[in-house]
């Protein structure tokens, strides 16, 4: 069995980036028509009656879920722009974030360690 690991490019596709914005912006206005009560007889009576002021909760919810989408998006694709997109195609073996500079400075040199004397105390010059 070989071990595909996926590029960036198959992991971050414009569909993918669209479909999670529109799963933030559903999941916004079920928030706020539960929270404002657009499921409950006294709210709907209100609003047949034209009793009730202001924005209706079902206009409210879609109203914040198309401002959620927009940011949303706007902000994954914002993140989008900090890849490089030579690295786009090259495969994903460790952290993203993680330099290769990092994690040699990690460890200490040969150097580092002989400058340090034999019993590990610095020397003195």
């Amino acid at each position: 069995m070989t071990d595909q690991k996926p590029t960036r490019r198959e992991i971050l596709r414009p569909l993918h980036l669209v479909g999670i914005a529109l799963v933030c912006g559903i999941f916004a206005t079920v928030v706020t028509l539960v929270s404002t009560g657009a499921f409950t007889e006294r709210v709907n009576r209100a609003i047949a009656s034209g009793a009730y002021e202001g924005l209706t909760p079902l206009a409210l919810g879609l109203v914040i879920g198309g401002v959620s989408f927009i940011v949303t998006l706007l902000g994954l694709s914002l993140l989008m722009l900090a890849v490089d997109p030579a690295d786009v195609t090259k495969q994903i073996d460790r952290a993203v974030l993680l330099d290769s500079e990092d994690a040699a400075a990690e460890s200490p040199s040969d150097d580092e360690r002989g400058a340090s004397g034999a019993s590990g105390t610095p020397s003195a010059g």
